[in-house]
């Protein structure tokens, strides 16, 4: 059944391609957080280990946000790995066992690129695509990868 919730195809495929892109880091940075919550060491480890999990259950249900409002557009995520690692502009580092300390600099680092891009995409839905609804959608998302980054700064201090 077409889609008509008051914004026209080409207005909706543009906003559903922003949250792929979307859907795409934070499915990355999901799978690297949990790398990390598996291979912290030092005497952090109890503290981070459990930190990482939780921000890795955070992320869970920010995939599952995001590909439920690609639905909820009319359109399909593409929702593989292939893909995933494809378009996303959050890069994991196969090989790598960073110092746990590394490991919060580097997911800070992920948050903060994400932050930056989801206020640009933000802006593009409301004023490209007309698709306030995504656009607000992906104000809170910024939002809620604020705190973690706030959460990951001071860790560092």
């Amino acid at each position: 059944m077409k889609t008509q919730i008051g914004i026209d195809d080409k207005n909706r495929s543009g906003a559903a391609r922003i949250l792929d892109r979307v859907l795409s880091d934070e499915y990355v940075l999901l799978v690297k957080t949990k790398n990390y919550h598996w291979n912290v060491t030092g005497p952090d480890f109890d503290e981070l280990h459990k930190f990482f999990d939780a921000q890795y259950g955070e992320l869970s249900g920010f995939t599952d946000e995001v590909a439920e409002r690609i639905r909820s557009l009319g359109e399909t995520p593409a929702a593989t790995l292939a893909g995933f690692l494809k378009t996303a502009e959050v890069k994991e580092s196969p090989g790598e066992k960073p110092k746990a300390s590394k490991m919060v600099e580097n997911l800070l680092k992920d948050h903060e690129g994400i932050i930056r891009r989801l206020r640009a995409d933000l802006e593009a839905c409301a004023s490209e695509y007309k698709d306030m609804g995504t656009s607000d959608f992906l104000t809170g998302l910024m939002e809620k990868h604020e705190k973690m980054a706030w959460m990951l700064r001071s860790f560092l201090g």
